[in-house]
Order: structure tokens, then C-alpha cells, then sequence
């Protein structure tokens, strides 16, 4: 496994090395030891598929409080994303920045993003699956999110929204929740 550091602190990406021969390639997609190699000190305890219909679908910025924040590994498995990820850490010499990955089938690429982060992404091609590893369970009364249009952060979304959950929708300016995260 490649390990690339992404423009945010702690967050990185992360690619297969393929061995490859007449059938084709094998390659690891997770190894814990690689991974503390790294200084990640991950642990998966759930895993989640997201599946959209349409090219245009943005699902975003999610992210949990502690005590349950949550570390993810994500990976686009059919199609194409993306993928944004915002540093929500106070103290952070990266507090309030973003970043994105084009993560596709054909790539193969995950990222890796930290406890503290909010995530989200917007497809680019119709019928796009996503696979989630998580460091945490679920806690619905912990889960949060950031608008994903927010002047905070100036994401520089590639293509219009054109699906989107009402909740996705509603979230708050960043401005209005940021103490709760100090």
C-alpha cells in the first residue's frame, strides 16, 4: 500500500500496489500493520455501502461529536466521486480547510480521514456505490453535519447538485455550530 499525504494534517490516501500477471492484479485494500507503520491507529468496527442513482448526488458533510467521533477509510467501488473531506479540529494547524480525491472504480484509490473531519462527496457518474470503513458505531443523537455549500469552507464543488436529502440540505452554517466543537 501507497501512503499520500493529502494538503490536511493527518489525512491521507491511500492506493494499492498491484501485483500483476496474466490474470490480471492482486493487491491489498487494508492492513492494519501497514497502517500503524503509518501512524494510524485505526480500527474498523462497521462498514457501509451508499448506493446513488444519479450523477449530480451529494451526500455531505457528515460527521459524529465525541465521545463517538469516527475515523473513516472510504472507497468508490462502482462509478465515480468526488470525494471532500474538512478539518474540524480546533487546534489544528488545518482547522477549516478542505480537500477532495477523485476517488473511481478504476482507480481504486481510498482516503483516509481522521476523527474530527466532516465527509462528504458529489457523484459523477449514475449508479455510483461507495464502501465505508468506521473506527466507531453509528450514534444517531452524535451525528452532525456542515452545509456543503458553505461560505466557510469555499468548497469548489466540480459539477452542479442536482440530488440531495433535505437534510443534507438544512444543516447549519458552520458559523452557528462551531462552538460546540471547542
Amino acid at each position: 500500500m501507497r501512503f499520500k499525504e493529502t494538503r490536511l494534517k493527518d489525512a491521507c490516501m491511500v492506493e494499492p500496489e498491484r501485483m500483476r500477471d496474466e490474470r490480471g492484479f492482486f493487491a491489498r485494500a487494508w492492513c492494519e500493520r501497514e497502517f500503524r507503520l503509518k501512524g494510524i491507529n485505526f480500527r474498523t468496527v462497521q462498514c457501509s455501502i451508499s448506493f446513488s442513482r444519479h450523477a449530480g448526488t451529494l451526500r455531505g458533510m457528515h460527521f459524529q461529536v465525541a465521545p463517538y467521533e469516527e475515523a473513516k477509510i472510504v472507497r468508490c467501488t462502482k462509478g465515480a466521486v468526488y470525494d471532500v473531506f474538512i478539518d474540524l479540529r480546533p487546534g489544528s494547524e488545518t482547522y477549516k480547510k478542505w480537500d477532495s480525491a477523485e476517488l473511481t472504480e478504476e482507480n481504486r484509490r481510498m482516503v483516509y480521514i481522521p476523527k474530527g473531519f466532516a465527509h462528504g462527496f458529489l457523484t459523477l457518474l449514475p449508479d455510483t456505490e461507495v464502501f465505508y470503513q468506521m473506527s466507531e458505531f453509528y450514534a444517531p443523537g452524535y451525528a452532525r453535519g456542515v452545509r456543503w455549500n458553505d461560505p466557510a469552507f469555499g468548497i469548489a464543488w466540480p459539477d452542479l447538485v442536482k440530488v440531495i436529502s433535505e437534510r443534507d440540505r438544512l444543516y447549519q452554517d458552520f458559523q452557528s455550530i462551531e462552538c460546540q466543537l471547542i
